[in-house]
């Protein structure tokens, strides 16, 4: 409806005394200037006359009725029924706005109107908003308008829509909310600074309710003036009196904290430390659609944060001021929901009691997933006597949308086969196997016991270390027959066998010897005796089995080494110092020079002078080598005073040399005798007189390719 507007009307639709055919012109006052929410006063003028009548015309009272059920994948009509009473001297209009006031999805939410009534429509799905008008810019008739809303309806493109959708019907573009019959509009002035912005509205009148700067105290509002509005723009919000405690400056709430707020993330931040005034961001700003930011007084000057206007709410000014307003209706559709469901279970046959609830409406149940008659409506549902397992549907009013909820009936198993008894020998991994005639098993250690040690079909124990009982039970989603069956594991102690390292004589035989009698025997050259003989070095293994039941087995191994048999290859005589050196040495010869006394090193000391024989032999008697040797001991003194020790100067071993020859000499070179084969000793006489005590040189020769030895002797006396 426009502030201003000229209507001719004919005194026959009047009853204004007796005024018959002169021409009346019709002026309204502007709207903005009344006061009563329930009127619009105009001023009449008559043309012959020159008198003036000031007459008061009720607005339009819309009232519409419509609670109905949705379901998916429909269309319904937004009203059952609609009425709109209007003044008879204004009973038509240019258009209506019928809005998803509440609830709204932006996406999936639609309203369409199939143009008829000489009506078009138009359909923004920024504000959930269809508008109804001329076509032509001729006003419609209120009666066409009534028509044309009966055709609108409502659907929803999502497969599982949920929640309420409250519908607002009004003459006004004004978004309408029916929770608190308020009325909020979006005005466009890019630029304008908070303060301004609060200033103007409170100048604007809208249907006789005073407006001011939106104050959003509830998430229905935050949605209808935010989400759904036209574009960014202020709200009442700040917090100059105090940083950071945001309140309400405008309106009714004035001076009341902020107790719901819709900031957009991170918000308020008082970013530039001036940001104290709420502002609805701007469509395309990420965050929250319709979420609030703070910003300073004038805005940024362009961009997103610059404001483009602001929001207007009417009612609430004066107490009841909404009350006897009626230019605007509402009617609610509920989208049924089936919130949760309740399965149920049971062991063996019986009765079982299933739950559901709903997000409005009763919950109907059915026996089938279409179709049918319902079978009880409650949240609760308790089946006959059930054999199987069975599955209900549930619907919250819409029989094309059912939920199924189901009864289980569960069979309680039992034991059909085990492997017991389990054997193993010695101790270590037992595996236990039991088999269901449905279900899963659950083992235990004990008859009665309630610990389970382990679940499954099979149960790998890691350390069984003695005979033991376990037991199985079988269990089916919680359904058992109590009966548990024992599965016995035996241990068997196997055969101890001790590996062996034996030596092989060249040339010769060993015997090998499993050493444990009355077993079963498997030999690693195939034979299956308790001994073999073997004549060749190697790894020879033996798999020894006691008998039944144990069946065990052990492994012996028993490795063969031939030893290599002695051989000299010289003996190095150093005065009494012996060294014996063979061909190929190895730890396991022994050594000797007297063929009794052996060692494992082949160097001797002190050795008598004389034909020696140097001894190798391999500690096992396996092998020997022997060879003369010839140690010369030249004595370093004699006595010869005839008490039969040492009278006797004498190199023993010289006979077996029969070209050695040693010459003596006295201290002053006097060659005093020769020692040789045929003489071995010296008596310390010349020409049989006595010689003195003396130092005496000799020189020993002992055949031509050997160097002279030179040295000397005492003669004590």
């Amino acid at each position: 409806m426009r502030i201003y507007h000229f209507l001719k009307i004919t005194l026959a639709f009047l009853f204004i005394s007796n005024v018959t055919y002169a021409t009346i012109l019709f002026y309204p006052i502007k709207k903005d200037t009344i006061t009563a929410p329930n009127q619009v006063i105009y001023l009449l003028f008559h043309s012959e006359t020159k008198n003036k009548f000031a007459i008061a015309i009720t607005p339009p009272v819309i009232k519409a009725t419509g609670n109905q059920i949705y379901c998916p994948g429909s269309s319904i009509k937004i009203v059952e029924n609609i009425t709109i009473a209007n003044d008879p001297i204004e009973p038509s209009t240019d258009a209506i706005y019928i809005q998803i006031s509440s609830g709204y999805v932006n996406g999936q939410d639609q309203l369409s109107f199939s143009d008829a009534y000489n009506i078009t429509s138009s359909w923004d799905f920024t504000t959930g908003k269809l508008k109804l008008y001329s076509p032509t810019g001729i006003k419609v008739a209120y009666t066409d308008f009534v028509n044309a809303i009966k055709e609108v309806e409502f659907s929803n493109s999502s497969a599982s829509p949920s929640g309420i959708r409250n519908f607002s019907i009004t003459i006004g573009q004004a978004n309408y909310l029916p929770r608190n019959k308020h009325f909020y509009e979006y005005i466009y002035n890019p630029g304008i600074s908070w303060t301004e912005a609060k200033l103007a509205t409170e100048t604007k009148i809208y249907y006789g309710l005073k407006g001011y700067l939106a104050t959003l105290t509830a998430a229905d509002e935050a949605q209808l003036a935010g989400a759904q509005a036209a574009g960014n723009g202020w709200i009442g919000g700040s917090d100059t009196e105090t940083e950071g405690v945001w309140k309400w400056a405008t309106g009714p709430e004035t001076g009341m904290v902020m107790s719901y707020t819709n900031w957009n993330a991170g918000e308020p931040n008082n970013s530039n430390g001036n940001e104290h005034y709420a502002h609805v961001k701007a469509p395309g700003v990420s965050g929250i659609p319709g979420s609030w930011n703070d910003l300073q007084l004038n805005g940024d000057s362009t961009g997103d944060y610059q404001s483009k206007g602001y929001i207007v709410e009417y009612g609430g000014m004066v107490p009841n001021d909404v009350e006897n307003l009626q230019i605007s209706a509402s009617t609610t559709i509920i989208i049924p929901q089936i919130t949760s469901t309740t399965p149920a279970s049971r062991c063996d046959s019986g009765t079982v009691t299933l739950q559901a609830t709903a997000s409005n409406g009763s919950v109907n149940w059915y026996g089938a997933a279409s179709g049918g008659t319902s079978l009880t409506t409650g949240n609760t549902y308790t089946t006959p006597l059930l054999t199987a397992t069975t599955t209900y549907y549930v619907d919250a009013g819409c029989t094309t949308s059912r939920t199924a909820v189901t009864a289980t009936i569960y069979t309680i198993p039992t034991i059909i086969a085990t492997n017991s008894p389990v054997s193993r020998c010695g101790a270590g991994t037992v595996t236990l196997e039991a088999i269901a005639s449905t279900g899963n098993i659950n083992w235990y250690s004990s008859l009665t016991g309630s610990t389970i040690i382990g679940t499954g079909t099979s149960l790998t124990l890691p350390n069984v270390t003695q005979n033991t009982t376990f037991y199985g039970e079988a269990i089916n989603n919680g359904c058992t027959n109590g009966n548990r069956i024992s599965v016995e594991v035996n241990v068997y102690t196997p055969p101890v066998v001790m590996d062996q390292e034996l030596t092989l004589c060249k040339s010769s035989t060993l015997t090998l010897d499993a050493q444990i009698p009355n077993m079963t025997y498997l030999w690693s050259t195939g034979e299956t005796t308790q001994k073999i003989v073997v004549s060749t070095p190697g790894t020879y293994t033996i798999n020894v089995t006691s008998p039944a039941p144990e069946n065990c087995t052990s492994t012996k191994k028993i490795t063969v080494i031939e030893l290599n048999t002695p051989e000299i290859d010289r003996i190095d005589v150093n005065k009494s110092t012996v060294v014996i050196y063979l061909k190929q040495e190895e730890v396991y010869f022994e050594y000797s020079v007297d063929g009794i006394n052996y060692q494992s090193s082949n160097v001797f000391f002190n050795v008598p002078s004389g034909l020696q024989t140097a001894y190798v032999r391999e500690i096992n008697y396996c092998g020997y080598d022997a060879e003369n040797f010839i140690v010369l001991i030249i004595p370093k003194f004699f006595t010869p005073n005839n008490d039969t020790y040492n009278d006797f100067w004498e190199v023993k071993g010289l006979i077996n040399y029969p070209e050695a020859e040693v010459t003596i000499f006295d201290r002053y070179g006097k060659m005093i005798t020769q020692l040789n084969a045929s003489k071995l000793t010296w008596d310390g006489t010349l020409n049989k007189n006595l010689l003195p005590a003396s130092d005496y040189w000799y020189i020993l020769k002992i055949d031509n390719t050997k160097p002279e030895v030179r040295g000397h002797f005492s003669l004590k006396r």
